[in-house]
């Protein structure tokens, strides 16, 4: 079997060890240590986009929270009209460089895309910035509510988080979360705060068995009256 060669590292401002390491025509992102994504299962973030956009069909505005290997961003593209416009929002300015350098092909080299514009730096800056601002938010940053990758992110899914993510959606928009296994009370929070919220159980890649990831889906209802 091929060894994992490590193609390059970077350390966070927090002091978080990222790894960037191909075998073969593999690649994974490794979070001090820990396989934090891997080319080799991806049909869940494919998902994140999907199911979203089944609550919000019509959507032209994206906010994607965490680039990863690209293909959350390469579904939302495939899903997304051509007068659409997507912002990534990624921490990290070595994710994106290699997203650019190193494993845009896997996804089709996203970032090349017209619609996409990444800005480094906190989603949930993004997020706050203008009330009723996306059809979309997409978030795949920690691997749960309940399983942070970075502390500060839990202000993602508390409950300001939540009605900061109800204010920055459209009527009729939609909010989708990936994680690695269910939270009853994110889903309770969600609905507390205004939201049509589920959770769904998806492969990490077709035909996979065994433990299922979940996808957060909540959409925000459009006022009376409306259509």
């Amino acid at each position: 079997m091929l060894p994992w060669i490590t193609v390059d590292e970077t350390r966070t401002a927090d002091g978080t060890v990222l790894t960037l390491a191909r075998r073969g025509t593999e690649w994974e992102v490794l979070f001090d240590g820990l396989v934090l994504m891997s080319s080799r299962a991806h049909g869940s973030e494919e998902d994140l986009a999907r199911l979203a956009f089944a609550r919000a069909p019509h959507a032209r505005t994206v906010l994607i929270g965490g680039l990863g290997l690209g293909f959350s961003l390469r579904a939302t593209l495939d899903l997304l009209g051509p007068r659409g416009r997507v912002v990534v929002a990624e921490q990290s300015s070595s994710v994106v460089d290699w997203n650019r350098t190193h494993v845009g092909g896997l996804a089709g080299q996203p970032l090349e895309d017209p619609r996409v514009t990444v800005r480094e730096g906190d989603v949930r800056r993004r997020i706050g910035e203008t009330p009723a601002a996306w059809d979309l938010i997409l978030l795949d940053v920690d691997n749960g509510p309940g399983a942070l990758i970075h502390d500060a992110n839990a202000g993602l899914y508390d409950a300001r988080g939540v009605a900061a993510c109800h204010l920055a959606l459209k009527e009729g928009g939609a909010l989708g979360v990936w994680a690695t296994g269910p939270d009853d009370g994110y889903v309770s929070r969600l609905r507390r705060g205004g939201f049509d919220a589920s959770a769904v159980r998806v492969a990490p890649r077709p035909g996979a068995g065994g433990q299922k990831h979940v996808i957060f889906v909540a959409a925000k209802a459009r006022a009376r009256g409306r259509r």
